[in-house]
Formats: structure tokens, C-alpha cells, sequence
């Protein structure tokens, strides 16, 4: 249920938390994408990638109290040290 939606995000956020809340809502890597999106509008001419984050922020709206809350993903991976049989 924490992907309903797209909102700017409280828990990884920079700046607005527009990027954070993209990747959350996609389940992307936020570092990943923070440096494909700088790249992609340095590489752009008259830099529109700061103007299209700036849209994105004006229109995305901020996230929840009842997302805030929710901790992590409902099934985590598992981890060596999450061994069943120990």
C-alpha cells in the first residue's frame, strides 16, 4: 500500500524530495537515479532538468503521515545473518 501514488518523499530527501519519492514509488535506487537525472540535464541543452524538478515540485504533493510511519518494504531481503535454521 506504501505505492499509491506519487509524492514527494519525508524519509530520502535532498532538496524537495521529488526524486526520492520517484524512486520510492518505483522501488529504484534514489542515489542511482539522482545522478542519471544530473547527468541527463548537464547533458541537455539550457539545463530543462532543473525546470522540469521544479514542476515536480510544485505539483507532486508532500508525502503522508500514514506513508511517514511505514518502515521499510513489507518482505525485506533476506540477509546471510537471517538464517532460518540457526
Amino acid at each position: 500500500m506504501a505505492n499509491v501514488g506519487l509524492y514527494r518523499s519525508n524519509r530520502s530527501n535532498m532538496i524537495a524530495g521529488v526524486m526520492g519519492g520517484i524512486a520510492e514509488r518505483f522501488g529504484w535506487n534514489v542515489t542511482l537515479l539522482r545522478i542519471i537525472f544530473v547527468i541527463i540535464s548537464c547533458m541537455s541543452a539550457a539545463f530543462p532538468g532543473i525546470l522540469v524538478y521544479l514542476v515536480l515540485w510544485l505539483v507532486m504533493p508532500k508525502q503522508s503521515v500514514a506513508y511517514k510511519n511505514m518502515q521499510g518494504y513489507k518482505n525485506p531481503v533476506r540477509t546471510v545473518n537471517d538464517d532460518p535454521l540457526s
